[in-house]
């Protein structure tokens, strides 16, 4: 049997919510334990320049979450390196089960899971992920120097993947099944000034093509949406960036959800349907996504589990 840590306040998740509610919480002295889940620093270690925080003009994300998690420690908040795998929210104290074999009580908990990548759900993107197909072109594409990739998608993800790849790529394909972007219009204009990259208007990807032996991606078959006249586009990489999902497993049958999964809170605060459970940043937010609003969710949240707290014990 592992062992069980109470806390006053739990919060799971390490992005700009996480850490942000651990520094507000720990000034509040409520001594928060914070478990930081699969992936560290959550979907900003995964991005490479970052120009939309404020106070640095331009900032690499990891270090950015390394700092973060810097200052919620100096403030006092216990970061562990744990996985949540089950969370019990049906009395208080609640409690969440750790992957190490840890039990966790606490009487308030702060969701701040974040989101992940969506995949298109191909039989042959799965078949190549890890061998030519990803979800991160940070993490991947160094991989491609002097190559040629495709990039599927049209919101900022994808224009951002893109405009990335370029540093590495000798041509980029953008297959997007619409003739215009969903993109902020600075982002756009990179892209369609860029002279490293083509946009594939009205186009959907029907097929990654590829060797077996080794595993290896040689390029996508492609359909135009108007005509369904299939079209060959060489690669030896793709980048599949249609946007992210909520990470919401471990409440998806307890608290009330709104657009397909994202965790509801009441408008105003981060309170969910269950009292005393908090929810902040990706998780609740399909609407900005930003790092800057879920680090300004993660401190109402903390700010909300002080006063349930404070009203508890009155």
């Amino acid at each position: 049997m592992g062992e069980t840590r109470h806390t006053k306040v739990l919060i799971i998740g390490s992005g700009p919510a996480g850490y942000t509610a651990g520094v507000y919480a720990s000034r509040a002295m409520l001594e928060p334990l914070l478990v930081q889940g699969l992936e560290p620093g959550g979907q900003l270690t995964t991005t490479t320049e970052v120009e939309n925080w404020p106070g640095d003009t331009e900032v690499q994300g990891p270090d950015l979450m390394v700092r973060m998690e810097a200052h919620a420690k100096a403030m006092g908040c216990d970061i562990v390196s744990d996985i949540i795998t089950g969370l019990d929210l049906s009395k208080r104290p609640f409690t969440a089960t750790g992957d190490g074999g840890t039990t966790y009580t606490a009487d308030a908990v702060i969701l701040a899971t974040g989101a992940r990548a969506k995949w298109l759900g191909l039989p042959s993107e799965e078949k190549f992920k890890g061998f030519g197909v990803s979800a991160c072109a940070t993490c991947d594409g160094f991989f491609y120097r002097g190559q040629e990739i495709v990039v599927v998608g049209g919101g900022n993800t994808a224009v951002e993947e893109a405009l990335f790849l370029t540093n590495f790529a000798s041509k980029v394909t953008l297959i997007h099944r619409r003739d215009e972007l969903r993109a902020e219009k600075i982002l756009q204009d990179r892209l369609l000034k860029h002279p490293k990259i083509t946009p594939l208007w009205f186009h959907t990807l029907e097929e990654v093509t590829g060797t077996d032996t080794p595993l290896g991606v040689e390029g996508v078959r492609v359909r135009n949406v108007k005509t369904d006249e299939i079209t060959e586009v060489s690669a030896k990489g793709v980048f599949i960036a249609i946007g992210h999902a909520p990470a919401n497993e471990l409440v998806k049958d307890v608290l009330e959800m709104h657009n397909g999964g994202y965790v509801s809170v009441k408008p105003g605060t981060t309170e969910t349907s269950v009292p005393g459970v908090f929810a902040a940043g990706d998780l609740t937010d399909h609407k900005y996504r930003q790092a800057v609003t879920s680090a300004g969710m993660g401190c109402m949240a903390a700010l909300d589990a002080e006063r349930f707290l404070a009203e508890q014990d009155g």
